[in-house]
């Protein structure tokens, strides 16, 4: 025997478990604010840009000029995380954190494959997340010449430090947000199994669709009628 299930089956499973429905979103999204507001630490983000150009100042650039400053910023991305760049952060800067720790806070990109290259540093501090990024700008500008042999990084802009620094991370309205949407998809998911595990027979619809035949009568809960009959007496 083939089960089907209609919107009207969906919505009356739904609708009897609506208190499970409530609860469950609200203890998620009250969770996800509880962890988003005292058990992560916030992480804040500083960057600073260096160009790569040329050596020459009064030479024109050319467009293979541009393309071969343009392949060098991978290089010079592999150098900038390297220890020899970063070692020399950590002392110059007083760090506690070892390399490791270090080159996974770093990252390095390329704006828009221009000869633009951002160095960013997330930190739980702030001021020491603008430090680093600093640090490593001139440590990099000043090794690259003994590194490669060419003198062609400039710092376009230093990392600053605002009155009221703002975390990337965590996103307390975000986690709070999703929290929301899995709790729901969860109550939804429990609410169908307890539907599914629930065997028992509540009303004479669910007596018709089991046996599949009409139902010709039906026994009333007689003290359901007395308790009736004594208040309409009263």
């Amino acid at each position: 025997m083939e089960e089907t299930i209609s919107l009207k089956d969906i919505y009356n499973t739904l609708r009897r478990r609506l208190m499970l429905l409530i609860l469950v979103p609200i203890i998620a999204v009250v969770l996800a604010g509880l962890v988003s507001y005292l058990v992560l630490t916030p992480i804040y983000q500083s960057s600073t840009q260096i160009l790569v150009n040329q050596t020459q100042q009064d030479q024109s650039f050319s467009q293979n000029d541009i393309r071969t400053n343009v392949e060098l910023i991978n290089t010079y991305t592999v150098i900038i995380k390297s220890p020899t760049i970063l070692d020399k952060v950590i002392a110059e800067a007083n760090l506690t954190e070892s390399f490791n720790d270090l080159n996974n806070k770093i990252s390095v990109s390329s704006e828009n494959n221009s000869q633009v290259m951002n160095i960013r540093v997330e930190h739980e501090r702030p001021e020491v997340a603008a430090q680093i990024a600093n640090t490593i700008a001139t440590v990099f500008q000043r090794e690259i010449v003994e590194i490669m042999s060419v003198d062609n990084v400039s710092i376009l802009s230093s990392a600053q430090v605002s009155d009221s620094p703002s975390p990337i991370k965590p996103n307390p309205t975000l986690n709070m947000a999703i929290a929301f949407v899995v709790g729901l998809m969860t109550a939804v998911g429990i609410a169908f199994l307890l539907e599914f595990l629930d065997t028992t027979i509540k009303s004479e619809e669910d007596i018709e669709s089991l046996l599949e035949l009409p139902i010709l009568g039906a026994i009333p809960d007689m003290n359901k009628e007395i308790k009736r009959d004594l208040k309409k007496s009263s």
